[in-house]
């Protein structure tokens, strides 16, 4: 099943985000490992990936490279300084959100 449109809001960028820490990749190398490293629950198509690089390269959280690959260019993508710092932000944003989450699917507790 996949999550909810609404839920997602600010997901996909935070698992760029997140993936591009550990190296550079190019836009459809991305896709294939958001949609892996979440054993697919998150799957987002290029019109979403390729958009949200472009935008996240305007506001200077990544740069991009152009690397000749067997005969083609692709553009590689990596975090700068400032990606970096929006990467921990949103990291703590989402665990605080998901342990308020988990605080209410535990649901109430009683003394006995």
């Amino acid at each position: 099943m996949a999550a909810s449109p609404n839920f997602m809001t600010g997901v996909p960028e935070l698992l760029v985000l997140r993936l591009l820490q550990d190296r550079e990749m190019y836009g459809y190398e991305i896709v294939a490992a958001v949609a892996e490293a979440t054993g697919q629950v998150v799957a987002p198509k290029e019109g979403v990936i390729y958009p949200l690089l472009h935008a996240l390269e305007q506001e200077g959280l990544l740069r991009a490279q152009r690397r000749p690959v067997g005969g083609r260019i692709r553009v590689y993508y990596g975090l700068t300084s400032k990606g970096v710092r929006r990467l921990f932000d949103l990291s703590d944003d989402w665990s605080r959100m998901a342990r308020a989450i988990q605080h209410v699917l535990k649901g109430p507790t009683h003394a006995i």
